[in-house]
């Protein structure tokens, strides 16, 4: 099921009302998202119910026996190493069968004139199974390392892993934060739910408005890049940069705003980070829930930042590479990790301080000119990474990027996407204005906004664009991954 569709409409207004007002009990509201959660999912196709539970089965029962074999380290190592290793197979039949049988088609074509094509399967790749699995496994290393006791309320557990309004597209939450949100009693917090109302309409106005209008234009004009020229090419990557922001940050403004309602509080997705001033700033603002994943349960583990600066840059160069085949199953993804692998690297060779205190412009309007160049430099090389990331082959992307840089002026023969830059820069000075909050939309209790005859006329227009914009809806793009 969609957020932006006509049953969610139906649906979530119905969870809401059963939640608050007939499923009083902690253990019966944990329930009714359970079953809630089930039709969310198997909305799309219900044959991956099982898949899901299967998942949250073994890793529940993962947490029992890590509790039962307390003092028994080796034991506990082989039970958890067991449910990662179980959670990882499944996601790379699922999601990785075909690329390997592929390649190593190709190798074994290329050295031995031989084709073991035979085997591929025709595979359908359930939505959102990169996400709940690693939520997954972050349960299982976290009670591995004693950060959190086992449950033992099954009915609990699942809800934590199958929990609607991040279960398809994250944020991938920690067993620390959110499953002791469902081992506690809620009650309604209208304040709480007012802010999560008004992340939800900011949401659907970045996905509607700004990301499904872009994404027509990108898919209308990318297979014709190689008669554009490099301005236009450019501008092709910046809309498709505003376009998977809008989508991935509006599904998690969205995803944050729904929880907020049922009384959870989600962590933090998207930080602006087309405001960073480096792409280690950037990292740090660009879907947190999973750079911070593979900080704490890769990146740490092998050593992180206190080694060598060689062993930094293999840590940075395994953990980038493996983020790329994270999300999908494509060299595309892959050399997209290790292009922000070896510019980080280049960050830590040269010892750059990127750890900034504030957030940009601090205390003021404007930047000054050094964040400026900062901005804009940054942005640049994103919109090139976004290149990658978008590109259909890797012999694409070093076309189009080589296009780009030498057709760069060559005219200005830009005919598309008036109205999608227009609604992105409207969007981006919004959030230039309120970079310091957690999201667009939340007003403090002083000044001008603290008036609801300034702000109810703010939602009226926002709600009137999201309806001009109806009808051209597009899936999200984080659901392939």
């Amino acid at each position: 099921m969609l957020f932006n569709s006509l049953e969610f409409l139906f649906f979530l207004p119905i969870v809401f009302l059963l939640y608050w007002f007939v499923f009083r009990g902690r253990r019966w509201q944990n329930l009714l998202i359970v079953a809630a959660s089930y039709v969310f999912y198997g909305w799309w196709d219900w044959r991956f119910l099982s898949l899901l539970a299967f998942t949250s089965l073994c890793s529940y029962a993962s947490g029992l026996l890590l509790e039962r074999n307390e003092g028994n380290r080796k034991a506990q190592k082989i039970v958890s190493a067991g449910n990662i290793v179980l959670n990882i197979a499944i996601l790379g039949v699922f999601k990785y069968f075909n690329f390997f049988v592929d390649n190593l088609d190709l190798l074994f074509t290329s050295l031995f004139n031989y084709h073991i094509d035979w085997v591929t399967m025709k595979v359908i790749l359930p939505i959102g199974i990169s996400f709940y699995t690693f939520q997954a496994l972050s349960y299982t290393i976290d009670v591995y390392r004693k950060k959190l006791p086992a449950t033992h309320d099954v009915v609990e557990f699942f809800a934590y892993i199958s929990f609607f309004p991040q279960l398809v597209a994250g944020p991938i939450e920690r067993a620390t934060n959110l499953l002791p949100q469902f081992q506690r009693d809620r009650h309604f917090d209208q304040s709480k739910a007012v802010d999560g109302l008004r992340q939800m309409l900011w949401g659907f106005a970045k996905k509607i408005v700004v990301a499904d209008s872009c994404a027509e234009v990108v898919n209308g004009y990318w297979g014709a890049y190689s008669q554009m020229t490099g301005v236009s090419l450019f501008l092709l990557g910046v809309l498709f940069s505003l376009q998977i922001y809008c989508d991935f940050s509006g599904y998690s403004d969205i995803a944050i705003g729904t929880a907020r309602l049922f009384g959870f509080n989600l962590m933090r997705n998207f930080n602006y980070p087309y405001f960073s001033r480096s792409i280690p700033e950037f990292w740090r603002r660009w879907h947190i829930s999973l750079t911070t994943w593979f900080r704490d349960y890769i990146y740490f583990p092998m050593g992180g930042s206190r080694c060598a600066k060689w062993k930094i840059v293999r840590n940075l160069l395994v953990v980038w590479g493996i983020s790329g085949l994270w999300h999908g199953a494509a060299w595309t993804y892959v050399c997209w990790g290790l292009f922000h692998a070896v510019l980080l690297s280049l960050y830590t060779i040269l010892g750059v301080n990127t750890k900034y205190k504030y957030t940009v412009a601090h205390g003021r309007l404007l930047p000054n000119i050094k964040e400026t160049l900062q901005l804009v430099l940054t942005f640049v090389v994103i919109v090139v990474s976004m290149i990658i990331f978008r590109a259909e082959s890797m012999s694409q992307a070093c076309d189009f990027i080589g296009r780009m840089f030498v057709t760069a002026f060559d005219g200005f023969n830009i005919r598309f996407g008036g109205s999608c830059i227009i609604y992105g820069v409207v969007l981006l000075l919004v959030e230039w204005l309120q970079r310091e909050k957690q999201h667009a939309l939340q007003f403090s209790d002083s000044g001008l906004f603290r008036s609801r005859w300034v702000r109810w006329p703010i939602y009226y227009v926002i709600l009137i664009v999201i309806a001009m914009n109806v009808g051209n809806e597009q899936a999200f793009i984080y659901f392939q991954f």
